[in-house]
């Protein structure tokens, strides 16, 4: 049987590749300093612990599995990273999570490992024009990420590729692009926009407005839970190592997404946008041309669709939050 550790299988993603992994077959222990916020972890086995530790790295990371899947990160949307509050934990806390791990999978002799990395490592330089941005996975430098936790991860994919060359492991690096889905964050501070909107529109009054952080003219792509875990699995499979986008090339303002949040709702609000501070890079979408050349891997869905399964997630939630005051 395939022995697989979970790193993060406390987090939204985590916890949807572990039930993945889990229909396939595998045998699979998850790890987080946090049990899952909407579901219980289907994990043979789920341990919470700190991973900035190397002594509990040491001893969840005791055997060589086949594969190791490394998604643990201090990590949230642009309410936590970008106001410079959380820098110092950003940094020390996933640098820390991740020397431990790589490390210690070396030591462990573990088959091949899976590093989470993320957009942020792209230039702001690159990001400027809402219409245009360049994100090519051979864009990344000169170097000048957007955010602290840009720079982690950009060190980070480094730290997997010279354990790789110095070591013949065997390493894929991914760089994801905005994934969402149910049973991710939604409120708090963490929550990224897909699950912001929806939870603004679930929560709002029919006639009523919603606030959409800056001039709402900032570009994102999204994508799919299930699609991110297509590529994934595709992408452990084969011989490729990667730094690769995983994302969407569907790219739409912020505006826009929160008209297509409240077009699904059936309500009718207006939109008001909100100077801030921290409304992170003008333009961001996935280039896929590497990934469908070395993977053969596109989205298969529109963004619409995902949406719609998420705004009914969220809505519930809401609904239980309000049934229960």
């Amino acid at each position: 049987m395939r022995t697989v550790l979970v790193c993060g299988a406390g987090g939204f993603i985590g916890g949807h590749l572990v039930k993945k992994l889990k229909k396939e077959g595998a045998w699979v222990r998850g790890v987080d300093c946090k049990e899952h916020e909407f579901a219980p972890s289907v994990a043979d086995e789920f341990i919470v612990g700190d991973l900035t530790k190397q002594e509990v790295v040491a001893s969840v990371l005791d055997r060589p599995f086949d594969e190791v899947y490394q998604l643990a990160a201090d990590m949230g949307g642009a309410g936590y990273i970008f106001t410079g509050e959380n820098d110092a934990n950003l940094m020390f806390n996933s640098a820390s999570i991740n020397l431990n791990i790589i490390q210690q999978a070396y030591l462990q002799k573990v088959k091949k490992i899976f590093y989470s990395s993320s957009a942020c490592i792209y230039p702001l330089y690159n990001q400027k024009d809402p219409g245009n941005p360049n994100c090519a996975e051979d864009s990344v430098y000169p170097a000048n990420p957007d955010s602290e936790y840009g720079w982690e991860k950009l060190f980070s994919e480094r730290l997997y590729q010279a354990f790789a060359r110095n070591h013949g492991m065997q390493v894929r690096i991914s760089r994801f692009h905005n994934v969402f889905g149910p049973e991710g964050t939604f409120s708090g501070g963490r929550e990224k926009a897909p699950a912001a909107m929806c939870r603004k529109v679930a929560e709002a009054e029919d006639g009523g407005v919603i606030e959409v952080w800056g001039d709402g003219k900032q570009t994102r792509s999204f994508l799919y839970i299930d699609e991110c875990l297509e590529a994934v699995e595709r992408f452990m499979k084969g011989s490729f190592e990667g730094p690769v986008n995983i994302g969407s090339e569907e790219m739409v303002s912020l505006n826009e997404l929160a008209q297509l949040v409240i077009d699904i709702s059936g309500k009718k609000l207006s939109i008001k946008n909100i100077p801030v501070s921290y409304e992170g890079v003008r333009g961001r979408t996935s280039d896929n041309r590497l990934i469908k050349e070395k993977l053969g891997w596109a989205p298969s869905r529109p963004l619409r669709e995902g949406i719609e399964k998420n705004y009914q997630w969220v809505l519930s939630q809401v609904t239980q939050s309000v049934s229960a005051i």
